[in-house]
């Protein structure tokens, strides 16, 4: 049986206000003018993305050279280093 003293207004229109703002804010979200809006976002997050890995694969390749670079002059120093060695020891 249904008892009055249980019954509280306050949560009841909170509850009522709550399904009243979803059901206005779904309506909102799935608008024309809202879709426009998550169509135009997504195209500048596409755009930011193509321009980041422009700029990461630019410097990978800057890396690679760097990387190609000090290989040679560690190998060209090691050739240095092995022809001083054995100058030195022919002069003994």
């Amino acid at each position: 049986m249904w008892n009055w003293s249980n019954f509280n207004a306050k949560k009841t229109g909170i509850f009522a206000a709550g399904v009243l703002f979803g059901t206005a804010g779904i309506k909102i979200l799935s608008s024309k003018d809202a879709k426009k809006v998550y169509t135009n976002v997504t195209a500048a997050v596409l755009r930011a993305k193509s321009c980041v890995m422009k700029t990461a694969t630019n410097i990978q390749e800057n890396a690679e050279d760097i990387y190609a670079q000090a290989k040679q002059i560690n190998e060209d120093r090691a050739a240095e280093e092995l022809v001083i060695g054995e100058e030195e020891k022919e002069s003994e």
